[in-house]
């Protein structure tokens, strides 16, 4: 069985629903310490054609507490309205739109419960099986760090193999993995270009916002399914 572990994100880029798709198992790292400054409340999408960061706020959040106790503030009403005026001559934007619109109104407003919805509700709509678990719900010693934390979520789990995000390269060591009995794998994104309308050139890594907004079902999973194990 291949498990990953990721924080919760809104709407990350491409690369962590890549980890999502493929592996059996996706954790949702929510009784670890907030990352401020980090990317799990924002990230970036076209603006008249230009890059531009959207945040999500969220209510007293900090780095003293954990991502299950802290709360979505925002009413969404920005980001929706500057949506409605980016996107609408996506080639998807009608049911992505409704997609989007679905997440945010999720009435649990807990961070990692909201994310975990929109994370499901972005699985069912790409007909995509993996099964998504809090980390808080799983019975372990969270008096670990690091990567001793995450190979005993492995164990825990009975998983053989461990996929990360390519970015974990800095982290972990496949030796080590290894002499654990886990096969740790990288994943590392093929950008593949689509159409973005206002645009000359393609701008990748936006956030999956902009992947739902420009791409059938069908053409999301094919770039979902683009990427190197390293």
């Amino acid at each position: 069985m291949t498990i990953g572990i990721m924080q919760p994100y809104f709407m990350p880029y491409i690369g962590y629903f890549q980890l999502m798709k493929a592996v059996d198992k996706y954790i949702i790292y929510d009784d670890v310490n907030y990352i401020k400054g980090g990317w799990v409340n924002r990230n970036n999408i076209l603006i008249n054609g230009e890059k531009r960061m959207f945040t999500v706020s969220l209510k007293e959040a900090s780095p003293n507490k954990l991502f299950n106790e802290i709360e979505i503030k925002d009413d969404f009403r920005k980001l929706i309205k500057t949506l409605q005026m980016s996107y609408s001559k996506s080639a998807n934007f009608k049911e992505a739109m409704s997609l989007i619109e679905r997440i945010i109104s999720f009435p649990n407003k807990q961070f990692p419960q909201f994310i975990a919805n929109s994370f499901q509700e972005i699985l069912n709509y790409l007909s995509i099986d993996t099964e998504l678990i809090l980390s808080s719900n799983i019975h372990k010693n969270n008096a670990l760090k690091g990567k001793e934390k995450v190979l005993h979520i492995c164990n825990i789990l009975e998983a053989n193999t461990y996929y990360n995000a390519i970015g974990g390269q800095e982290l972990y060591s496949k030796e080590e993995f290894k002499e654990n009995g886990i096969v740790l794998n990288f994943i590392e994104t093929v950008i593949q270009p689509y159409s973005q309308p206002h645009t000359h050139d393609f701008v990748p890594n936006l956030s999956m916002i902009d992947i739902l907004m420009n791409n059938s079902k069908e053409n999301i999973n094919i770039l979902l399914d683009s990427f190197i194990l390293r």
